[in-house]
């Protein structure tokens, strides 16, 4: 048996320090205090924040608007209760959100790619600049560019959908005359979550180890196999990551959607014509919320109760795909090696 020390957790080190311990020096004891409090605040303001809108949605959530005359007129006219109004409008948001993932996470990776493993160390500086200035856009100029260029732009193609593939759920209802249209704002949400996903997505690209990708070079593989084999599966929680931050900026956004989509409470699957769209929880709220009354108030704070809701859920979620994606990317990288090994056949 080994003579040497034993390290364990909470024992003394022949160094004289105790693992699992600050040391007793002032600095550390400052940011240690600075750190848990930190983290006890943000767990403060977010049950402050649940707190408040439970307290002021709870009127909405739990009357029945049918037995009160005074909400007849605004926001929840032609429903019977508090869900039948919201109801539209979650399926709006995670709708529109849906579609502009569909739209612009596959773009936004193949741009991280390309900035990452394929273009001229130059061209990718300027790429990476221009992807990372589009954040600074605010969301009322991506609206108005929604409305003066792409909802003009749209519209023919919209038109011919509807009359030629109308009996697609996607593509029934009238033709559009205005290109105030589901597709168009999605097409203007896909591009407003591009940098997010795109930068993300580049810096855990560019951190693959170098190692994994010689390695699988010096075994034959071609760069698209070295790719597909070396650095997807190293990036693969990362990029969950970033899809899932793109996912919670377009939950949230307001003003663009605002402008663009034609507003409606409804249940639709189309998206190509400017009659049958379903609004979002964050666009009712901004067109809504200034002239409404205390009734129609609660029910709009309850409307962003479910928003809340919501993001804490894709939160959780993207937590738990995260850590499922760390347990398997050892195995997946074991396979990648024993595949490019073999000739790079799967």
């Amino acid at each position: 048996m080994s003579n040497e020390t034993v390290s364990r957790p909470g024992t003394r080190r022949p160094d004289g320090a105790t693992r699992g311990k600050a040391s007793g020096r002032p600095a550390d004891r400052v940011f240690l205090g600075l750190s848990t409090g930190s983290a006890a605040l943000i767990m403060v303001i977010l049950a402050a924040v649940a707190l408040f809108l439970i307290i002021r949605a709870a009127p909405a959530i739990a009357a029945n608007w049918s037995s009160d005359p005074s909400l007849s007129q605004g926001t929840t006219a032609g429903h019977e209760d508090f869900w039948a109004y919201v109801l539209p409008l979650i399926w709006g948001t995670l709708w529109s959100s849906a579609i502009a993932l569909v739209i612009g996470a596959p773009v936004a990776i193949g741009i991280a790619l390309f900035i990452s493993h394929y273009a001229p160390r130059r061209l990718a500086g300027i790429l990476g600049y221009l992807v990372d200035l589009l954040a600074a856009v605010p969301s009322v100029v991506f609206g108005l560019w929604g409305i003066f260029v792409i909802r003009p732009f749209l519209l023919p193609a919209e038109q011919w959908l509807v009359q030629h593939l109308g009996w697609i759920p996607l593509f029934e209802g009238p033709p559009s005359g205005t290109g105030s249209t589901m597709l168009a704002g999605a097409i203007v949400l896909a591009v407003m979550i591009l940098p997010i996903v795109t930068s993300i997505s580049r810096e855990i690209f560019l951190r693959t180890p170098r190692l994994h990708e010689e390695a699988a070079l010096a075994l034959g593989a071609t760069k698209w196999e070295m790719i597909r084999y070396a650095v997807f599966p190293y990036a693969r929680s990362g990029v969950v990551s970033a899809i899932l931050l793109g996912l919670g900026r377009a939950l949230g956004e307001t003003m663009a959607l605002a402008l663009i989509v034609s507003p409606s409470l409804i249940f639709s699957l189309a998206i190509a014509t400017d009659t049958r769209n379903s609004q979002t929880i964050a666009a009712n709220l901004a067109l809504n919320f200034p002239e409404s009354n205390d009734p129609q108030r609660q029910a709009l704070i309850g409307t962003g109760l479910m928003l809340f809701v919501i993001s804490l859920a894709v939160n959780f979620l993207a937590r738990g795909i995260i850590a499922r994606t760390g347990r398997t990317s050892t195995r997946r990288l074991r396979r990648a090696a024993r595949i490019t090994a073999g000739g790079g056949n799967a």
